[in-house]
């Protein structure tokens, strides 16, 4: 199993896009994906058509310490307009837990242990995290082997970006494992000398972290929103998601060379 999440301690750079976006495309390749949302706004849960304001399960009962087992988590899973799509949806309850989790050892942890109990199930989890350092972006970046942080090309998304990567530099000291990180330049609009001048700054700062696309503003993913259907089952020609087959593409290849480096590096091991 996969497991990416999407990231900025910014809002309103299409980090559900995102999601939804990759987890339409590759549902579209017949792979099973499970989206977890941890933002406590619940967007990715209110484009599936759920009320974070009205659910009795959620992914705040992940954080509760009756639930451990694998029927306990399957409970909180719920359809969506795509067959191949699963969704754990969040709750607005979810923003008592910054609270509730002083004190408390090992809370960082709570989201790999539960996806654990689901690793045969599926062969993607996309996690769509909060804008803000705490709790549940910390699980967010504990759980997954890549993360994928969109910033929106323009100079008060960028300032945001300085202060995701100081946070990433500050995780991955804490990790065994160095979290592998994309840069992905969103809303590009290339009439606007202020997005042109943006995109130039993101590649020259960030060279080694820019992931290979750039996503453009397109109203398709609006449309696609105001429906609950992934972009990909809207229009799959549309720019946006054009885009987004381009990225998935680079991932799934990054993936590939990552497990081949993995398997030279055991066999030389032995």
């Amino acid at each position: 199993m996969h497991i990416w999440a999407v990231a900025n301690q910014k809002g309103g750079v299409g980090k559900t896009t995102t999601v939804v976006t990759l987890a339409g495309l590759l549902a579209d390749q017949g792979l099973d994906v499970l989206l977890l949302d941890l933002d406590p706004h619940g967007s990715l849960t209110s484009y599936f058509r759920y009320d974070p304001d009205a659910l009795e399960r959620s992914a705040y009962d992940l954080f509760e310490p009756s639930v451990t087992s694998a029927e306990q988590v399957e409970r909180l899973l719920v359809d969506t307009s795509h067959a191949r799509i699963t969704l754990i949806p969040a709750s607005t309850a979810m923003a008592t837990l910054e609270r509730k989790s002083i004190g408390s050892e090992g809370m960082g942890l709570v989201v790999s242990r539960a996806l654990a109990h689901l690793w045969d199930r599926f062969d993607y989890v996309l996690i769509d995290s909060p804008p803000v350092l705490g709790v549940l972006m910390v699980n967010a970046l504990a759980a997954c082997k890549r993360l994928i942080v969109p910033v929106q090309t323009e100079f008060l998304a960028i300032k945001g970006l300085e202060r995701m990567v100081r946070t990433l530099a500050m995780i991955n000291r804490a990790r065994s494992e160095k979290l592998q990180y994309h840069i992905l330049p969103t809303f590009f609009d290339r009439r606007t000398q202020a997005s042109v001048q943006s995109l130039r700054l993101i590649k020259q700062t960030y060279p080694d972290q820019i992931a290979h696309a750039i996503v453009p503003v397109d109203t398709k993913f609006r449309n696609a929103s105001a429906v609950g259907v992934v972009p990909s089952v809207m229009d799959p020609a549309t720019h946006g998601v054009r885009a987004y087959s381009m990225l998935l593409r680079w991932l799934q290849q990054q993936e590939q060379q990552l497990t081949l480096q993995q398997s030279r590096a055991q066999i030389l091991t032995k």
